[in-house]
């Protein structure tokens, strides 16, 4: 009897094993547009190695994915705005999916994969590089008295949605609507100059941030987010400097390793950019002790006190943690944490446009403020600094000795200027600042 079952058992392994793998499908297909490239997403039920290769006369770009079929819908993908004329698909091999894009015109196209990751699939991500024709390198034509830039950078985008808050609230549109804002507010002020590193509904990996604000000539670099936290009662915004002796709080560590995951979310690839980037490619960020350093705490110190006095501050010091985003030792940098997007106050507010521009105002305010005292060396405000009203506006903890040391400026002068007989001041209150 044994003998007979080992029989039966052995023709169940032989019929299982002669079962052929379960193939890979395509659930599901996305197209983003980006300034300088258009990214295809494919959702997979499980990995799978591809090839690409390129096809001129016409121009296409062919992808084979290997042991894959295809259940997604393609027609309905929105292609204006992108080089891409249509998507065909077929077999390849009889078992191979092979995914064809014909073109309007060349690119440069790259390919990876990206691993299951907390509810995303694994992800095949082609990305098709806008190429420039006679494309000419132009030199910079830096002005005597140059505006000073600010690199505005919205947190997250395209794949990647951030944190989520009640309702469907998504962390990338919260802080791109901000960084509008923001830029609006700063663009509008003499000496100044804001660009958006992120000024769409797409993703851009951490280090071709911190590359852009560099390309940008940022005099500071300025990443906007929104927190997400463990516990929905958290609540307050706070302010960041990048730290290369571990986090100031748990709170901090936390926040940085959220951050830092989103290039698995949003999709930075295997890319090499250390022929690109040698300064940081070879560079432990020990900012400790240098100029950048320090400036991204005072900045950060004048955009927190400003803070104060639109929203709770979840912190009342500039804390310090590995955000890679900040990771650039010629710009100062900063992170601000807007609120808890996982608090469902905060989220109300958050999502309220009137509390998006105040907040961006503050921030404003602090950035404004910090420069005109301190103005980098050939800029517009520096050559006119005399020129130039400064004005403070009041946040909570604020004292007249404090203001007076920070703008250095008499204690006794500042009071003259703006008819103060006392030490009392209110929150809010805008004070106008003497000439240093």
């Amino acid at each position: 009897m044994k003998s007979v079952w080992q029989r039966i058992l052995g023709a169940i392994t032989v019929v299982v094993l002669a079962l052929p793998a379960q193939a890979v499908e395509v659930e599901g297909v996305r197209v983003w547009r980006a300034p300088d490239h258009t990214r295809l997403v494919f959702d997979l039920s499980g990995p799978a190695e591809h090839k690409l290769f390129t096809l001129s006369g016409p121009h296409r770009v062919v992808v084979d994915v290997a042991d894959t079929n295809l259940v997604a819908e393609l027609d309905s993908l929105e292609l204006d705005n992108t080089p891409i004329e249509r998507v065909r698909h077929g077999r390849h091999n009889k078992k191979d999916l092979r995914v064809v894009l014909d073109l309007k015109q060349q690119t440069k196209p790259r390919s990876f994969a990206l691993r299951r990751h907390e509810q995303l699939p694994d992800r095949l991500v082609i990305d098709l590089y806008d190429r420039v024709e006679n494309e000419e390198k132009t030199l910079l034509q830096v002005s005597r008295e140059r505006d000073i830039v600010i690199a505005i950078d919205a947190g997250h985008g395209g794949e990647d949605p951030g944190a989520l808050g009640p309702g469907g609230l998504r962390e990338k549109d919260v802080v791109l609507a901000i960084a509008r804002q923001l830029h609006k507010a700063i663009d509008g002020k003499r000496g100044f100059s804001a660009k958006l590193v992120r000024s769409g509904d797409y993703y851009i990996p951490h280090r071709e941030r911190v590359n852009k604000g560099r390309q940008m000539r940022a005099d500071l670099f300025v990443s906007i987010h929104a927190d997400a936290f463990t516990r929905k009662d958290a609540r307050g915004a706070g302010v960041y400097a990048v730290s290369s002796r571990g986090a100031t709080s748990e709170t901090a560590r936390f926040l940085a390793q959220r951050e830092n995951e989103s290039d698995l979310i949003g999709g930075a690839g295997s890319l090499n950019l250390g022929d690109k980037d040698d300064t940081l490619a070879g560079v432990l960020l020990d900012l400790s002790m240098t100029a950048t350093m320090n400036a991204s705490l005072d900045i950060g110190a004048s955009v927190l006190s400003q803070l104060g006095a639109v929203t709770h501050l979840h912190k009342k010091r500039v804390e310090q943690a590995n955000f890679a985003v900040l990771r650039n030792p010629d710009v100062p940098s900063i992170l601000v944490e807007t609120g808890f997007i996982t608090n469902p106050y905060e989220a109300k507010r958050l999502r309220d446009p009137a509390f998006q521009r105040k907040l961006a105002q503050k921030l404003s305010d602090g950035i404004v403020a910090h420069f005109t005292t301190r103005p980098p060396a050939g800029s517009w405000l520096a050559a006119n600094r005399s020129r130039v009203e400064r004005r403070h506006t009041i946040a909570r903890g604020d004292t007249l000795s404090g203001i007076a040391a920070r703008y250095n400026v008499s204690l006794n002068e500042l009071k003259r200027m703006n008819g103060i007989d006392t030490s009392v001041i209110r929150v809010g209150q805008t004070l106008t600042i003497p000439s240093g």
